[in-house]
């Protein structure tokens, strides 16, 4: 493990130096988000952040990374660089949904062809579609988290801990260190971010996280019998567990509105926190409590029995699905309420 902190401490340390300089050079040149009626902020504010994350994580991995496959790192940094450009031009001037999507999932192609995607179907072309629907389906999902100061790094910061925790444990390097240069590269950012934020990530930065979340679930490799796939799967999705449900609960309220799921709002699980009462800081922080505990249910569930993995499966989607009928509850209330 101690081979993997030198990674984890120059992404910190590169996102803490690069985020005041990205600050200054978004203020030069005009790359500010400016407020409106869909954002909680009040003020414009750099939106450039997502540049000093990609710097920052690349530099860790280049220069303190062990050594690891050189193919799959080269597919994973071109996807990383595409997102990145592809965003900065979403922060500038703005991008069709589709297009934001085709980008998406040509990051996702060129994961296939390096070799990188997921081998639970016996049928290539299945696992092959599965990989481009879980790499665009994360890539938006943290991409719906950058919605309150702090949410989006601070989700990335706690599932790349224990994806780190599971892949040091299954000795795998190139998961080991991308996910110690994410972790790293996230909280070095997130002294900038949290609220009250002095600078945002933008597209930028939210779809390089996800880009870069759903490869460490992708490549995250379990050494067990084939038997117990039947649970291992269940570990990524797991880790990732919060920004799937608000995404899917998301995607539900709007299209029951007959509004597009792309279009922005604050229908977030965040702002539904909001609004029963919790200050903006305390509503991340309380998502931040609830991504640790499903991180931590992912770590027991990866060393599980079946019967265990299923029991511990099924109660944490009873649990989700319980949510889901409270938040939306609150939601219609709420809009009842301001329509009288």
């Amino acid at each position: 493990m101690t081979d993997f902190f030198p990674v984890m401490l120059a992404g910190f340390a590169a996102a803490v130096g690069f985020t005041p300089i990205t600050k200054r050079l978004a203020f030069r040149y005009g790359v500010l988000d400016q407020p409106n009626s869909r954002k909680v902020h009040q003020t414009p504010t750099p939106l450039l952040g997502g540049l000093a994350i990609y710097g920052a994580m690349v530099l860790a991995l280049v220069f303190f990374s062990p050594p690891f496959y050189l193919v799959e790192f080269g597919a994973i940094i071109a996807g990383s660089t595409w997102l990145a450009l592809g965003g900065l031009v979403d922060d500038r001037q703005g991008m069709q949904p589709a297009v934001k999507m085709s980008a998406q999932g040509a990051a996702g192609l060129v994961l296939i062809a390096a070799g990188v995607h997921v081998r639970i179907f016996d049928y290539t072309l299945l696992n092959w579609a599965l990989t481009l629907f879980w790499v665009v389906g994360i890539t938006n999902a943290m991409n719906f988290q950058d919605n309150m100061d702090g949410l989006a790094a601070g989700i990335t910061a706690v599932a790349s801990v224990f994806f780190f925790a599971m892949a040091v444990r299954e000795e795998l390097t190139l998961v080991s260190s991308l996910a110690a240069a994410l972790a790293g590269a996230s909280v070095g950012f997130l002294i900038y971010n949290f609220n009250p934020a002095s600078t945002f990530m933008g597209d930028m930065g939210s779809m390089v996280l996800g880009f870069l979340l759903s490869v460490l679930a992708i490549k995250l490799d379990f050494d067990v019998p084939t038997s117990r796939q039947l649970v291992t799967w269940m570990v990524p999705v797991m880790v990732l567990g919060f920004p799937i449900f608000d995404v899917t609960l998301v995607t539900f309220t709007r299209l029951r509105e007959k509004r597009s799921p792309m279009l922005g709002g604050k229908d977030h699980t965040s702002h539904r926190l909001v609004r029963l009462g919790f200050t903006q800081r305390d509503a991340v922080l309380v998502i931040y409590a609830v991504c640790a505990l499903l991180g931590l249910a992912a770590v027991q569930l990866s060393t599980s029995s079946i019967a265990q993995g299923f029991a511990i499966g099924g109660g944490l989607f009873a649990l989700a699905l319980a949510a889901f009928v409270f938040l939306e509850y609150v939601y219609i209330r709420d809009q009842r309420k301001q329509a009288e």
